[in-house]
């Protein structure tokens, strides 16, 4: 895609201000479980930073009512660029309004101020509730840099809208340009065979880009919550397993798809149900065939599953895996999803990591170094699949 780049902006005795992507996990304490979101941002602020640059950040956090609420403040995220930058990091009381533009107005170069979230005004998510919030933010910044590939599917008014208060100054950062580089030629000309792995929990956020891939891979795997709603458009039992009724038709119309165009779609063999959706819950395997009885719900892909797909996945070139294949928070069911990325992570296949609760599986493995990308974006990897392009990138200045 060509578009402006972070490299191509004059910096220096300039007030940048960059869309970041600081959503990041806390504890019941309000502490950072995982700082990689942050830590990924840290080549595009230490950039602005070396070249002469002041530097307004913003970012959200969760997802807020559209007001100030504390749990979502972003003061643990300021607290830990501080220490990453080994420099202040102050975290204005808003994101908008005089006192704001006063503290950005008198940032010197090589200064970072990190304003609170956005998502604690309407303006954000619903623009035409609070028109005057994007020009506010414009105001905060002679350019414009967004670095929140995590975000980019959202047409909001810090990821989308703002772009056009910068003409010809609003860029693309380095993250950014890593995302678009490792996904786009998935969607060219990815070495084959090429396949993909979708997993988690609902197929009525995935079926578009199923349907998409449908078009462009060797093989599709599909397990996780979203198995069962397949299973259930083919007359199988599935017991209190996770089902979208209102999927059903979708379910049935993908494997349809899939047989026309002669794809093999790999749906499991077996499972690993239980009798409650607990770690200690009585656990047993299951063949797909049979059915799952009444009472039971399938919590992982079974040991023939992970044979079957382990021999398949033996021969790629390229893999796209978005999605656990269990409840891989629940150790007794992690095991399909920990014997695939193991597989995976020793194989000679160019292996990407679709984001979400795929990279927090592999991340807590410890196998984060063995995959050619981990995307900081679920929802916007899958988006830049199905779709080619996505609303914050789309409105970045060209080249």
């Amino acid at each position: 895609m060509n578009k402006l780049s972070l490299k191509d902006l004059p910096l220096k005795g300039k007030r940048v201000l960059m869309r970041v992507d600081f959503n990041v996990p806390l504890s019941k304490e309000g502490k950072i479980t995982d700082d990689s979101r942050i830590v990924a941002s840290l080549p595009s602020i230490q950039y602005v930073i070396n070249h002469g640059a002041s530097l307004v950040l913003m970012s959200h956090l969760g997802r807020p009512k559209a007001k100030h609420e504390p749990e979502f403040s972003l003061a643990p995220c300021a607290k830990r660029l501080s220490e990453l930058l080994k420099k202040p990091v102050p975290l204005a009381s808003d994101c908008a309004g005089e006192k704001v533009e006063k503290l950005a107005a008198g940032l010197h170069p090589g200064e970072v101020l990190l304003l609170e979230n956005v998502r604690f005004h309407p303006g954000e998510e619903t623009p035409e509730k609070e028109p005057e919030f994007v020009s506010q933010l414009a105001k905060l910044g002679d350019v414009y840099v967004n670095d929140a590939f995590g975000t980019a599917h959202r047409a909001h008014a810090s990821t989308a809208l703002i772009a056009q208060f910068f003409p010809g100054k609003a860029a693309a950062g380095f993250l950014m340009e890593k995302e678009i580089a490792e996904l786009s030629p998935l969607l060219k000309n990815p070495e084959r065979p090429f396949y993909a792995i979708l997993g988690g929990a609902k197929i009525s956020t995935k079926a578009g880009v199923v349907k998409n891939l449908l078009d462009r891979v060797d093989g599709l795997f599909l397990g996780g919550g979203m198995a069962f709603t397949f299973l259930k458009s083919q007359g199988i039992e599935i017991g209190e397993s996770l089902c979208e009724a209102s999927e059903i038709e979708t379910a049935r119309e993908i494997l349809e798809k899939a047989k026309k165009k002669k794809i093999p779609l790999h749906l499991p063999l077996d499972f690993v149900i239980s009798n409650g959706f607990k770690n200690e819950a009585e656990k047993k395997i299951a063949p797909s065939e049979k059915g799952i009885p009444s009472g039971w719900q399938g919590m992982d892909i079974g040991p023939k599953t992970i044979e079957e797909w382990s021999s398949e996945l033996k021969g790629a070139k390229t893999v796209f895996w978005n999605g656990p294949l269990g409840v891989f928070e629940m150790p007794h069911f992690a095991k399909g999803t920990h014997a695939i990325a193991e597989k995976l992570a020793h194989s000679k296949a160019k292996v990407i990591i679709g984001g979400g609760d795929s990279v927090a599986a592999i991340q807590q493995m410890g196998l984060a170094d063995r995959f050619a990308h981990l995307s900081t974006g679920g929802g916007a990897s899958l988006e830049f699949l199905e779709f080619g392009h996505l609303p914050g990138i789309d409105t970045l200045s060209d080249c």
